[in-house]
């Protein structure tokens, strides 16, 4: 079947949520290694060659990063993750300029860390506007022209949604930022690395970066902050003054180390993955469709991630599919928000009916995953969702031609 073992002799399932977490790439633990044993030094020791050697891997990894991404290096602070750029480029942002600018755009479909951000921001008498999307899951450009005041001090949008894949237009995002002189962030946690990000043919401002999303350790991030035109942002955290004052605490050397190295091999690896990944996605997709019929793909089909995908099974419970498909380690939605029954946010945002949504499951592939395995979930999904509709009153009722919207449900 494909599936890996374990110490305890038990099968682990496969896995295809690489949206949730990737894992290690063996280049990037090997890279680590020497950090957690040998070079045990704090990074911002000056007095002796432990500190220096910390700091010279540190400053190496530190332009890994920035090379990925077309940044110079003295623009990338490191954190502990996506979660607190996000955090920090939004309430930093705001809070620096709150004196002249009170007003905030995002979207309707950000991480929930960008739109809690923004909720906290509203508490602090700060105005957001949450754009909605398009059926498609992209922004509407002439909307958020619209949505522009004369006292705007930052737009958010992410660039690969984690939920759908889709990836917005932020080319033109950037530039009409730019013309109006208002900063631009991108929460880029599912992008960089997958696909070409350049921050200055872009016009990106601050992005966030997370490590665990592109085969690095957990627990690492960084955010890009650009100098020209200067962004400034309050710090969210105070002490000894590292990372530009901007982020104080002791820079974690064996962390940054292996982000820097998950960075540069996903340089390398970019365009083999992508078009790798695309095959896979795409034979996914098509196996599926062609045995069963109607399902649906949530997103706009070109302006996309492949690696994410997305599929609602109509007159299928999405959580009963899970629990089928139990040696498939699958998700409903983001690993953040599948504690709740609550469908998906992103799905609601994109018009999709509720029981569609409750039925959709993301598929995420990634550098590791083998055809093998995507014919193994494709050949396990199949299966049990035919045999979740043959168990279905509502299928059984449409295939006997009755119009489940036109049937008046009575209360019991």
């Amino acid at each position: 079947s494909g599936r890996s073992g374990d110490g305890a002799g038990a099968l682990r399932p496969l896995y295809m949520d690489v949206q949730a977490t990737t894992p290690l790439d063996p280049r990037v633990l090997d890279s680590m290694l020497p950090y957690l044993m040998a070079y045990y030094g704090n990074p911002h020791s000056r007095t002796h060659a432990y500190g220096w050697e910390s700091e010279a891997a540190m400053e190496k990894a530190r332009r890994r990063v920035a090379d990925l991404i077309g940044a110079d290096s003295r623009e990338i602070i490191f954190t502990s993750g996506a979660t607190e750029s996000n955090n920090m480029a939004i309430k930093g942002v705001a809070r620096f300029y709150k004196s002249r600018k009170k007003h905030i755009i995002t979207t309707q479909t950000e991480h929930k860390c960008v739109l809690d951000s923004c909720r906290s921001l509203e508490t602090e008498g700060f105005r957001v506007t949450y754009l909605p999307v398009k059926k498609n899951g992209l922004i509407d450009l002439k909307e958020l022209e619209a949505a522009f005041q004369p006292d705007t001090s930052l737009v958010s949008v992410m660039t690969v949604n984690n939920e759908i894949g889709v990836k917005q237009p932020i080319h033109d995002i950037g530039e009409i930022c730019r013309a109006r002189k208002v900063f631009f962030h991108t929460d880029a946690a599912q992008a960089i690395g997958k696909i070409p990000m350049d921050v200055n043919d872009m016009k990106i401002d601050l992005m966030s970066i997370s490590g665990h999303k592109i085969y690095g350790p957990k627990g690492v991030g960084a955010i890009y902050i650009r100098r020209r035109p200067r962004v400034r942002l309050e710090p969210l955290q105070s002490g000894g003054g590292q990372e530009r004052g901007l982020r104080s605490g002791t820079v974690p050397t064996p962390l940054v180390v292996g982000l820097g190295a998950a960075c540069e091999v996903a340089q390398q690896e970019m365009e083999y993955d992508h078009k790798r990944i695309s095959q896979l996605a795409e034979r996914l997709v098509t196996k599926i469709m062609s045995e069963v019929p109607d399902v649906v793909m949530n997103g706009d089909g070109e302006h996309r991630y492949p690696g994410c995908i997305n599929l609602s099974f109509a007159y299928v419970e999405g959580e009963s599919l899970l629990m089928a498909l139990k040696d498939v380690a699958l998700s409903s939605g983001s690993a953040c928000t599948s504690a709740s029954l609550e469908p998906s946010y992103v799905l609601r945002a994109i018009g999709t009916d509720e029981d569609l949504a409750h039925s959709s499951v993301r598929f995420g592939i990634g550098r590791f995953t083998t055809e093998e395995e995507v014919d193994y979930t494709v050949q396990k999904c199949i299966q049990h969702v035919k045999r979740l509709r043959e168990m279905s009153p509502l299928w059984e009722m449409v295939q006997d031609g009755i119009d489940l919207k036109s049937i008046k449900w009575t209360q019991h």
